[in-house]
């Protein structure tokens, strides 16, 4: 089975020149078609999104949590299933933090109820879940909100994705053995970092060797940063092959 993974945005903590903010689309063939799964969707991402697959087409969407640059296009998508000139949509489930129904209403001025209840159904993060070919697990990491990284398998293959977070030990089972590991390193190492807020690019590449990741991709940098440098720090911690996220890559795993 091969799970193709499309980086639709990887800009760190706000939208760059050459980047949407964080949404990475995972695709599989099951049951005679094409599955699609959605994680996050960070400023700038839906428009970006339509490039690789039709937005009606989405199956379900993950969102690790309920900052901004990784969940606020949420809001456009709920203007596009509802009002979408083909009609009335099905509900998809979405999962997220807690109250992300809430967050996700008050963005848009909405009220709590129905909010965006009826476009779709919202699910909290708790035991594995499918969606289609793709098994879902969930890991609470190191950030000032509830946050989650995601481990996904399809068919014996893994894709990790660390979503937002501080060095922590639940990367080593997020990443463990992946096929492919998604991790940011939104810092410098050398740098005073505030704590329990991001990786460095050494602390990105020590959570992939630990965890014997075979494929590290580094994301999440901040315009701000040279992420060649970046790069070069997760490099220094970890062998394997590993590249820098770019809008518009695409991996099949």
């Amino acid at each position: 089975m091969t799970v193709k993974v499309t980086v639709v945005g990887c800009s760190g903590s706000y939208p760059g020149p050459d980047s949407a903010a964080s949404c990475y689309l995972l695709q599989a063939e099951h049951e005679g078609r094409t599955w699609n799964l959605v994680l996050d969707m960070g400023n700038g991402a839906l428009g970006q999104l339509q490039r690789y697959v039709d937005p009606l087409a989405v199956d379900a969407v993950l969102i690790s949590h309920l900052h901004a640059d990784h969940c606020v296009d949420m809001t456009s998508y709920y203007v596009l299933r509802k009002y979408h000139p083909s009609g009335s949509q099905p509900k998809i489930p979405v999962w997220g933090p807690k109250r992300t129904s809430r967050r996700l209403a008050k963005a848009y001025d909405l009220p709590r109820e129905p909010g965006m209840n009826e476009e779709f159904d919202f699910h909290r993060y708790s035991d594995p879940f499918r969606v289609g070919p793709f098994a879902v697990e969930s890991f609470p990491v190191d950030h000032p909100v509830e946050a989650f990284a995601m481990r996904v398998t399809v068919d014996g293959v893994t894709v990790a994705y660390s979503g937002d977070t501080g060095p922590t030990p639940a990367l080593l089972d997020v990443a463990a053995d992946a096929d492919l590991f998604l991790c940011e390193a939104s810092f410098r190492h050398g740098d005073d970092n505030p704590p329990s807020l991001h990786l460095t690019g050494v602390e990105a590449g020590e959570a992939a060797a630990n965890a014997g990741a075979k494929r590290l991709i580094v994301t999440h940098v901040p315009p701000w940063h040279d992420a060649g440098a970046i790069l070069a720090e997760a490099k220094s911690a970890y062998d394997g092959p590993l590249e820098l996220a770019a809008a518009g890559a695409v991996y099949e795993v």
